[in-house]
């Protein structure tokens, strides 16, 4: 039980001393949590004001329900499918969000697009295997991009690969939208993916953007196209990829992210070709973690203390 008249917050993600004892004014339990079972999370929250959760910590309609103090959620992560929004917002809870990953997110993604063009894997693979073959891949300069979401990623992603010399355009529903030179944007995803070379993923999950790519996305590609995703798994219909990968309906993918992660040894896209897979590493810099920690414990400390932050999540 928190003491009278303190804050109780219950960090349930791993936080450096320097960042803990930002927090030395609060009560603080430590909460070692993750995956699916939410028991010793919704037992700390009970009495609880606020929570430091990350993205592989479940925040269900249960865990809210339970706790009638509890006034933050902040998680160091961008994408909240992780918590129940409505929930949150039926009990009065702010939830926000550390978008400080755009960098490094964007980085990655021109990475996979390159090791993909560039056929890097093959060659890899060719010099291991004790030969010398050289594989004759593609530029990326005149490609067209298609960015699927133009948020802050979707941006940065789009500097650049202007930067490469790569055509650009976005599908994004939202208005209001900054707008950038050379870039393009407005039409619908069934109109632009016949037309792009690249197609890269920025977008959240939410129930409007659940296996947004599915069959008919991939069929409509040309198939000299290339897919890459470091948004969530669950944007892609997964047998889907599969089939397209293995039927030649798209020359390749590179993935930071699956449907479930880690996935099960059987999964067949891991037996997929032309198809790059890592561990969800878009935030995984020194850099951006740190700072992506930082911002967590700011947002939490100004919503505890009737501050406003930039970065709560708003009602879709």
């Amino acid at each position: 039980m928190a003491a009278v008249g303190r804050t109780k917050v219950v960090v349930a993600l791993p936080l450096t001393r320097a960042l803990l004892d930002q927090m030395a004014d609060y009560d603080l339990a430590m909460v070692p949590t993750g995956g699916s079972d939410e028991t010793v999370l919704a037992a700390a929250l009970a009495d609880a004001d606020g929570v430091l959760v990350s993205s592989n910590v479940p925040v269900g309609r249960g865990v809210i329900v339970g706790a009638p103090g509890l006034r933050v959620i902040s998680t160091m992560s961008v994408g909240v499918d992780h918590i129940d929004l409505d929930a949150a917002r039926e009990h009065g809870v702010t939830v926000t969000i550390t978008p400080v990953l755009s960098d490094a997110v964007a980085d990655l993604t021109i990475a996979l697009m390159t090791m993909l063009s560039r056929r890097i894997p093959d060659g890899m693979r060719a010099v291991a295997d004790g030969g010398w073959k050289v594989p004759l891949g593609g530029d990326l300069a005149a490609k067209t991009l298609l960015l699927v979401g133009f948020g802050r990623i979707g941006q940065a992603v789009a500097t650049r690969a202007l930067a490469a010399g790569m055509r650009v355009r976005y599908v994004d529903s939202r208005v209001g939208l900054p707008a950038m030179a050379g870039v393009t944007g407005g039409g619908t995803l069934d109109d632009e993916l016949g037309d792009a070379d690249f197609v890269s993923l920025h977008v959240d999950l939410n129930a409007r953007t659940r296996n947004l790519m599915s069959r008919r996305q991939f069929t409509s590609m040309k198939r000299t196209a290339f897919f890459v995703n470091t948004s969530r798994g669950g944007v892609v219909d997964q047998a889907a990829l599969t089939w397209a990968l293995t039927e030649g309906a798209i020359s390749g993918a590179g993935l930071d992210v699956l449907q479930d992660e880690p996935p099960p040894p059987d999964e067949p896209l891991l037996k997929a070709p032309n198809v790059i897979i890592v561990p969800h590493i878009g935030s995984a810099t020194e850099e951006t973690r740190n700072a992506m920690a930082q911002c967590a414990v700011d947002n939490l400390r100004k919503v505890l203390g009737g501050q406003k932050t930039p970065f709560e999540v708003t009602a879709s």
